[in-house]
């Protein structure tokens, strides 16, 4: 029931972030005089609707978006059908830098939802601690260890397995490791960082004693660790092989809070710092979509689900559930300012039917019109929508079978984030 909740509320979350999107739109264009007729949540049949002044506001059927009616959007849009009296509200005959700003709007709107959403998390219910993550760091950067939070789990135990009071304690706590203990040295193999760290240990033999050396206090400690049998699972969950552990993973300092308040006015830098974080991972994150497509289709198949791989509205809905569920408020709450984000730098591309790929030719006629001016040669005008009518088409069959692709996978295969 929780779960079923949640997966509403984040999918209303997205369609509200989708009505906002489309009100940015008709409020920018009214701002610059243009003429809206109107303004729609959803699709399909229309539930009711109203008019206000000369737009007509409504409610349809199937909410899966929204729309606005700018009179003049391209010049295939007949003439004759505009009033007289409004020949000039037009959008097309608006100065390129408001047309600019109002296709742009729409993207600007889910940027400014984007950090109101997260100017609160961070301002006064609290996000992850900064100071907990370099901590963490560091403690990857030089192998220092947590053993108090370790177990030797039962044969037949799963990837997933969580510790119980009733588990006998990790082979490191067993030997007399401490939290905060920098393993210097496993056996004869000398190492300084997690990674080398846990590479000699997993080339161990399960079962046999070894010395792991540790700086506590300034001085080496030797302890005799006895390893055990354990998996080794890839990013996607997979098994790849059976490796040696001795039950250890990266310390952090207890008295460190795990999420810190800003306040209104120091919000506000913290907010902008958290979106250029994510501005870097959503750039990363669009850059590697293509090299995810095969392994979207291998989830189709049976193969496992890789948590790296994207999610449509229906994956992220899910995800919204499963965080609800948990009541992992905050981390719902910044998935859907991150998912306002991607929408808002996605719909920039300079692909139609984009908002992006309209500003790309509004400009392109700009630059154009200048060269052929300074050419001394006739203005060439709008350019021909009906010319690029098939490469919009190829980009919009792309969009929809990723899309499909996405849905499919969210359905058959979702992706899990507490399996």
């Amino acid at each position: 029931m929780i779960f079923a909740l949640g997966v509403v509320l984040f999918a209303l979350g997205i369609l509200i972030s989708v009505a906002f999107h489309e009100a940015g739109h008709m409020w920018s264009a009214r701002a610059f005089g243009m003429k809206v007729t109107r303004y729609f949540i959803g699709f399909g049949p229309t539930i009711f609707s109203f008019r206000h002044k000369e737009t007509e506001y409504g409610l349809k059927a199937i909410p899966a978006g929204a729309f606005v009616k700018i009179i003049g959007m391209t010049p295939l849009e007949d003439e004759e059908e505009v009033a007289p009296e409004d020949k000039n509200r037009v959008f097309w005959r608006k100065p390129l830098w408001q047309r600019t700003i109002v296709l742009a709007a729409g993207s600007i709107s889910h940027f400014i939802l984007g950090l109101l959403i997260l100017w609160v998390l961070v301002s006064f219910v609290g996000v992850g601690n900064p100071a907990q993550r370099d901590f963490y760091d560091n403690s990857v950067a030089h192998a220092v260890v947590n053993v108090s939070n370790a177990c030797t789990p039962p044969a037949d135990a799963t990837t997933a397995y969580a510790c119980k009071d009733t588990d006998a304690a990790g082979p490191a706590k067993l030997a007399g490791l401490q939290d905060g203990d920098q393993v210097v040295k496993v056996g004869a193999t000398a190492v300084a960082s997690w990674k080398e760290m846990a590479t000699a240990i997993q080339a161990l033999t399960p079962g046999q004693p070894v010395t792991v050396t540790v700086l506590r206090g300034g001085q080496n400690v030797d302890l005799s660790v006895t390893p055990y049998a354990g998996p080794l699972v890839d990013k996607a969950g997979n098994v790849t092989k059976t490796v040696a552990k001795i039950g250890v993973e990266p310390y952090i300092d207890p008295a460190i809070p795990s999420t810190v308040t800003y306040g209104a006015i120091d919000g506000i830098g913290a907010t902008f710092r958290y979106t250029g974080d994510m501005a870097v991972q959503i750039g990363q994150s669009m850059m590697r979509i293509p090299e995810k497509v095969p392994a979207l289709w291998n989830s189709l198949t049976g193969g496992e689900r890789d948590p790296d791989t994207p999610v449509s509205v229906v994956g992220a809905s899910r995800i919204g559930g499963e965080l609800v569920e948990r009541s992992e408020w905050q981390m719902f709450w910044v998935l859907l300012a991150s998912l306002n984000f991607f929408i808002g730098v996605f719909n920039l591309l300079p692909l139609l039917p984009l908002d992006g790929g309209h500003i790309a030719i509004a400009w392109f006629e700009k630059v154009r019109s200048w060269i052929y001016a300074r050419m001394k040669k006739p203005d060439p005008g709008r350019v021909d929508y009906l010319k690029l009518l098939p490469v919009t088409y190829v980009v919009i069959v792309i969009f929809a079978g990723f899309t499909l692709l996405t849905v499919a996978a969210d359905i058959i295969n979702p992706i899990q984030i507490f399996k």
